[in-house]
């Protein structure tokens, strides 16, 4: 049984909502999951090496920066070295501003820079998920998730 953390940051739901199907996917693939929020939970970096797989979910804040509630953990990303570490990211945004979902790529960029191994696909919604987007979210957890014993 591998282990799972998804961390998600959710202004109006929209992410959570995200989170959610990813997590409800996860447990249905009998792995251990916990699941955090940048609003309520403490979430140290180096936690983060404890697990097989992360998944961060971040909305896009104003013109596409990290949400305020995830600026903190973003910064001290850089005290842990991620090399082979594989992280997934995704989160919902809004087309109206000039990158659409700026803050995951912004996310998945850092990461990447601080040697994760990226699932190739960064998840991303525009507002509220409607059905085929809650479907794009299970697809993702399942190529995170059978990306485990590759990385393993």
């Amino acid at each position: 049984m591998n282990k799972i953390l998804v961390i998600c940051s959710s202004c109006t739901g929209n992410t959570e909502m995200m989170a959610k199907a990813i997590v409800h996917y996860i447990q249905k693939q009998e792995h251990h999951v916990v699941y955090k929020s940048f609003e309520f939970d403490v979430i140290d970096v180096k936690e983060l090496l404890e697990y097989d797989l992360v998944l961060i979910g971040t909305h896009s804040a104003d013109d596409g920066q990290i949400p305020y509630e995830a600026e903190d953990f973003y910064n001290e990303l850089n005290e842990v070295d991620f090399t082979g570490r594989l992280i997934g990211v995704f989160g919902s945004g809004e087309s109206f501003y000039d990158v659409f979902c700026e803050s995951i790529e912004l996310m998945g960029n850092h990461l990447e820079h601080l040697g994760a191994k990226l699932v190739p696909d960064r998840l991303k919604v525009e507002l509220e998920p409607d059905d085929d987007d809650l479907i794009r979210c299970e697809a993702f957890a399942e190529k995170a998730c059978s990306m485990i014993d590759e990385v393993l």
